[in-house]
């Protein structure tokens, strides 16, 4: 039995892939801001006796910390971390920790989950981290001295870029912790018929209707998740962008060192303004 760890597992490709590896026979811990939400999700898991349910708000810095806390005081190692939970946001909103939201979502606080329980993961059996990002990072058009937008909004453009911001994650992480054993991919789900985008209204969201009997469902957009977290495959290889399973080729701006070492430092000075100390410091020796 494996332990994994995944956030944003109430709906959707979360929850989809949360069932799918709790039905393998693993423990399942479920990273959600909204308890009540989780616990009746958790009564609806195959195996809801090896499911927990951990509140973690991913627009609260000190919230995410605490959840990493919980898990690091119950579990002496963990074999899968899935950094599921993301989505696009229509109008540009600050977190309680004073940073963009789309931003601190899907970079900011998955890097503080990551890097506290990177120590858990050492001590797994073939760990792996899995971070979801998106086709939409083609579409990026990062601007290092401006990622809270202060020059303006354009909700796909911060959205895209976040999606970038992923790949540059793993591929980090893939470097730094192959010391550790522990491999890092990134993913594109697939075009995903959720709650995705449904807060659009006006020209944006009547396209967004339209296509959504055209787009795949949860299930099937889990699989890639699922491929990664519980076969040879997601062990083996590491650093890598998967699609339909298979390992496919990012945008050549997913690349750049420069941009990749820009943001982790961005993402540490951020980090350490909330917290008042540096996670990527959680790393141990070989």
């Amino acid at each position: 039995m494996k332990t994994a760890v995944i956030t944003g597992t109430t709906s959707g490709v979360g929850l989809e892939t949360a069932k799918g590896i709790n039905a393998a026979g693993n423990t399942v811990v479920m990273l959600n801001r909204n308890p009540e939400k989780a616990e009746k999700v958790k009564s609806e898991m195959p195996e809801p006796s090896h499911v927990e349910c951990i509140h973690c708000d991913l627009a609260d810095l000190q919230s995410v910390k605490k959840a990493a806390d919980q898990v690091k005081a119950k579990y002496t190692g963990i074999d899968i971390l899935i950094n599921n939970a993301g989505g696009i946001i229509p109008q540009k909103q600050m977190t309680k920790d004073g940073f963009e939201l789309t931003f601190q979502m899907n970079q900011l606080s998955h890097l503080v989950l990551t890097y506290e329980l990177i120590p858990l993961l050492a001590k797994g059996k073939e760990p792996r981290i899995i971070t979801l990002s998106s086709e939409a990072h083609r579409a990026a058009k990062p601007d290092f001295d401006d990622l809270e937008c202060e020059n303006g909004y354009a909700s796909f453009t911060t959205y895209a870029n976040a999606k970038l911001f992923n790949l540059y994650f793993a591929r980090q992480l893939s470097k730094e912790l192959k010391h550790l054993g522990i491999s890092a991919n990134a993913l594109h789900p697939g075009v995903v018929n959720t709650g995705f985008g449904d807060d659009y209204t006006g020209v944006i969201g009547f396209f967004i209707k339209l296509l959504k009997p055209f787009l795949i469902g949860p299930k099937k957009g889990a699989q890639t998740s699922l491929h990664l977290a519980l076969h040879d495959e997601g062990y083996e290889k590491s650093g890598l962008y998967f699609k339909n399973k298979k390992v496919t080729k990012p945008h050549k701006i997913a690349y750049n060192d420069s941009f990749e070492k820009r943001l982790k430092e961005e993402s540490i000075k951020r980090i350490q303004q909330i917290l008042k100390y540096d996670p990527t410091e959680n790393v141990p020796d070989a």
